[in-house]
């Protein structure tokens, strides 16, 4: 008898195959049948009229603290995700100094992280990468494999001066020891980040900033005998253009390691091809050498939101993180200084803001969210707007503002027009082998965005615009991410493997309105976003999401390398 048939949907099997109308039958967990299924069922669903897939894998994600107090890893599965990473950009929960909350402090201005939801969410009781995911090993909604950090690796090596210090040999060595270890025990890989935006909780440089070429190098190369494991990044060029020496890092790092590489995150528009052709050649040259370069690129998405209290991703601007860094009131005050005022506007201004520079177009940004009672009328309307009215400069109104919001003013930056020229180069690049859809950072950033909904707004994008198939938007989203991670029998509907599926309605499927949530630990604000069309998600064969609403089921949990998944090599590693 199987435990669940699903019957009459249209079945997409992931690998880009047109879709058929069969059954689903599974048992244990695993697809037990595809196609006219006459066995007797404990429990039947009527899929008629809803696509049947594979369950989403979603490689870049910051999940590592949420799981601790949100098994159900929220809202990701309501948009149809089943499989996630974490540990990205550098960024892991251990390995730990004892008695030490710099790595707490750090995901909490870095990742965006409310930290009194880290202070009371977590035990903090672990030091090793091995203990922290004995700690983290329970039971999920989602199956989650997790990254070990530089910057963590580095802080328990190095101490202080993990920021801006040089390491000697004697420190590579025990950071390599410590990949190792965590490798071995089941890390996913290992990620590291040289980005400007990427400031720790006292507002100076991340400690992986500080490494050299060699100590990068020392540390992608202990992947090698390490199956199941992969690299991932976020350099300075992310942001703007790759330098000649961080497109040869990259390529290296693929060939010591013998393991792909990924880069967050390609920025994809009609406006910016220029950029993303110069980004998108680094996995050329890397090709070339034998090595595998890919980068991450998101569809569009319901927008960011920031804000002058939270600081990203403005401490990235040139000139800018020094101001945001200072305690809130100093920070006003500086914010208030016409000379400071003239410094700010100068550096966001610059060529060196690179793909920033669309945050900092003052005039185009809305006014989202306010909190003093005379800046109500704001709600809603452009800084332009705002500033016309009042008879000033548009960063002085922005400005005066936000001071009166006590920095807390919402802003969201304007989303690319919508053209055919831009989703035809949209899809373009993302059906090209050298990206891959992802970089969604669910978990993260949490006053400014509810990254889950990229699956869904993808879908709901192939619907508005064509020029791509569902079938192929559901490989993009669920196959192609678990081959390149190597993730065992998951990514695709084929008998035997297990049984992560999404129902979902192909005329409706969406992200629904972002809202405001106090559901962290400590009563901190996340936004959130449900969706639409979403009806039944299933994990390891039990559901997770019915009739578009989280079950509370937790049939998921921890995916270890080597275990969980296998080697994906490139052609020139020995």
């Amino acid at each position: 008898m199987l435990d669940l048939l699903i019957r009459g949907g249209a079945v997409v099997d992931g690998t880009g195959a047109p879709r058929r109308v069969a059954d689903l039958g599974v048992r244990a967990g695993r697809i037990a049948v595809i196609g006219e299924a006459d066995e007797p069922a404990v429990r039947t669903v009527d899929a008629s009229g809803l696509v049947v897939a594979p369950g989403f894998v979603d490689i870049h994600t910051h999940y590592d603290a949420q799981l601790f107090w949100d098994p159900m890893a929220s809202p990701s599965p309501l948009h149809g995700v089943t499989t996630v990473f974490g540990g990205n950009c550098g960024f892991s929960l251990a390995p730990l100094r004892r008695h030490d909350d710099y790595v707490m402090r750090m995901m909490a201005k870095v990742e965006g992280i409310p930290l009194a939801a880290l202070e009371q969410g977590l035990p903090w009781d672990w030091t090793s990468f091995p203990e922290w995911l004995h700690r983290i090993e329970r039971p999920f909604a989602v199956n989650a494999g997790f990254l070990c950090g530089h910057s963590a690796l580095r802080r328990a090596v190095m101490g202080e001066d993990a920021v801006g210090g040089t390491a000697s040999p004697r420190h590579v060595d025990e950071m390599v020891h410590l990949l190792h270890d965590a490798l071995a025990a089941g890390a996913m890989g290992f990620s590291t980040s040289t980005a400007p935006p990427h400031n720790d909780g006292a507002g100076r440089p991340v400690p992986s900033r500080a490494a050299e070429p060699e100590e990068v190098l020392a540390l992608a190369a202990a992947l090698h005998d390490h199956p199941g494991t992969t690299l991932e990044l976020i350099f300075a060029g992310c942001l703007n253009e790759f330098s000649p020496g961080e497109v040869d890092l990259m390529a290296s790092m693929s060939l010591l390691a013998n393991r792909p590489v990924n880069w967050n995150i390609l920025g994809v528009s009609a406006q910016s091809k220029a950029r993303c052709e110069q980004q998108l050649h680094a996995s050329t040259v890397a090709a070339a050498r034998g090595a595998r370069v890919v980068a991450l690129t998101l569809p569009r998405t319901n927008g960011m939101r920031m804000t002058f209290l939270s600081g990203a991703p403005l401490d990235g601007l040139p000139g800018w993180r020094e101001v945001i860094a200072l305690p809130v009131s100093e920070r006003a005050r500086a914010l208030a200084d016409p000379d400071v005022r003239r410094r700010l506007a100068a550096g966001a201004a610059s060529d060196e803001a690179g793909a920033l520079r669309y945050v900092a177009n003052w005039p185009a940004l809305s006014i989202v969210e306010t909190f003093a009672s005379s800046n109500r009328q704001y709600e809603g309307r452009t800084v332009a707007d705002v500033a016309s009215e009042r008879g000033q400069d548009p960063f002085d109104a922005l400005l005066d503002v936000v001071l009166v919001d006590d920095l807390r003013t919402g802003l969201r930056p304007p989303a690319p027009a919508d053209s055919a020229e831009g989703w035809e180069y949209q899809t373009e690049v993302w059906r090209d082998p050298r990206t891959m859809i992802g970089g969604s950072d669910a978990g993260a950033h949490l006053d400014m965005m509810c990254g889950a909904v990229y699956s869904t707004s993808l879908l709901a994008s192939v619907r508005a615009h064509g020029g791509m198939s569902v079938e192929e938007a559901v490989q993009l989203l669920s196959d192609a991410p678990a081959r390149f991670y190597g993730v065992r029998e998951r990514g695709r509907l084929v008998e035997g493997w297990h049984a992560d599926l999404v129902l979902f309605d192909p005329d409706t499927v969406a992200f629904g309105t972002e809202c405001t949530r106090l559901d962290l630990p400590g009563g901190a604000p996340r936004l959130y976003t449900e969706s639409t069309g979403v009806e039944h998600v299933f994990t390891n064969g039990t559901q997770v999401v019915a009739d578009g609403v989280l079950t509370g089921a937790t049939p998921g949990g921890l995916l270890r390398s080597g275990r969980d998944t296998e080697s994906v090599t490139v052609p020139g590693g020995a």
